[in-house]
């Protein structure tokens, strides 16, 4: 089992800016993709964020287009999601996650991800 390290969760007021972190082991992450996954309260695991291992693809949910913007460090083995205009529809728990099938390019199903860090909280306030 691949040990993430998710962090950078907080409260934060409605059209404030949050960047979470996710780091991996070296050598888990070079050529797989990840993504970030939240989960509202009462509400299922969902989708938010892919990229692929080059970090040259990218895939938002429509929630978050335009706000939202993942990106990987290769050299800190860390990916980010860096969280602008934020609403408090985004309040949830964030996960990020790690697929262990090279074929994916961008996983955007829960299923797709073998990996999952701890989650981090994010509370956005009116």
């Amino acid at each position: 089992q691949v040990q993430l390290a998710d962090s950078g969760g907080g409260l934060a007021q409605a059209g404030g800016s949050l960047r979470l972190s996710c780091a991996a082991p070296e050598g888990a992450f070079s050529s797989l993709a990840m993504g970030w996954f939240r989960q509202p309260p009462g509400k299922e695991r969902e989708f938010v964020a892919g990229i692929s291992w080059s970090g040259g693809s990218t895939s938002y949910a429509d929630s978050v287009k335009g706000r939202f913007t993942i990106s990987r460090d290769g050299y800190k083995n860390t990916v980010y999601l860096q969280m602008n205009s934020l609403k408090v529809e985004d309040t949830a728990v964030y996960y990020c996650a790690l697929s262990s099938n090279s074929h994916i390019l961008i996983g955007t199903h829960y299923g797709e991800y073998d990996h999952w860090g701890q989650g981090t909280q994010v509370t956005v306030s009116s």
